[in-house]
């Protein structure tokens, strides 16, 4: 064997190698729809709430003084606005789907 033969063989192994570590694939991720400004909003927004209810949950079972608890609400109140007034921003003031389901649960039924 000539010493080209060796190199080539040993570029061919260390290719080979890294492949094999890294496994190269496409991730999920790279054929999902990437989510909208929208979708990160809304996600948010339920995070707020989400956090909203562990906090009343958990002010009710004495882990928050009564002051703790009103700084941390003001602030996530804060947070809820600053998110739906990008939202309204976003649609232009269009209600979303969430939006439309939630005041069709609040209508009185007749």
């Amino acid at each position: 064997m000539s010493d080209a033969d060796i190199i080539v063989a040993c570029v061919l192994l260390a290719l080979a190698t890294l492949v094999f570590v890294f496994h190269l694939r496409l991730e999920d991720s790279d054929s999902t729809p990437h989510r909208t400004k929208l979708d990160q909003l809304m996600e948010r927004r339920d995070a707020i709430y989400e956090n909203m209810r562990d906090l009343r949950f958990e002010f009710r079972a004495g882990k928050f003084s009564e002051k703790d608890y009103e700084e941390i609400k003001q602030s996530l109140e804060i947070e809820a606005a600053r998110v739906l007034g990008e939202m309204d921003r976003v649609t232009g003031g269009a209600p979303t789907p969430a939006t439309r389901q939630a005041a069709a649960e609040k209508a009185p039924r007749a």
